[in-house]
Order: structure tokens, then C-alpha cells, then sequence
């Protein structure tokens, strides 16, 4: 099984794929997400790959939560 996420002390990075399949949604619509500045925050590492701090992935979704 790959690795989904890596951890750094207390910092979780996750992948584009993980969050994605934790929210259900293709790469591709995170993908446009990102280009219409509504992703949650993304840090792009030296190599080119991109990952997402666990906390500012929550932070993003308790922004969206709606009154019940």
C-alpha cells in the first residue's frame, strides 16, 4: 500500500491523491479548485510534488460548513 501522507513532528502533509479520496472528488476537479484559488492552502515542495497540511485541509472544511 502506498504511503498517503507523511508525518514531521506534529505536521501531517498529505497527498493531492489522499485528499482527494477523503473528499471524493477526482485530481481534476482539485485541480481546478487550485487554479480558481478555492483549494485549501498547498505547500509546493523542490521537486514539484504537492502536499496539504492536515491542518489547513480542516481549517478548509470547517470554512465550508453550513448552519444546519
Amino acid at each position: 500500500m502506498p504511503q498517503q501522507h507523511r508525518t514531521s513532528g506534529k505536521r501531517q502533509l498529505l497527498t493531492i491523491a489522499s485528499v482527494c479520496e477523503e473528499l471524493d472528488v477526482a485530481q481534476s476537479t482539485f485541480y481546478e479548485w487550485r487554479a480558481k484559488r478555492c483549494a485549501p492552502r498547498c505547500i509546493k515542495l523542490p521537486n514539484g510534488g504537492v502536499r496539504i497540511r492536515r491542518a489547513d485541509l480542516d481549517s478548509w472544511l470547517e470554512e465550508r460548513e453550513v448552519a444546519a
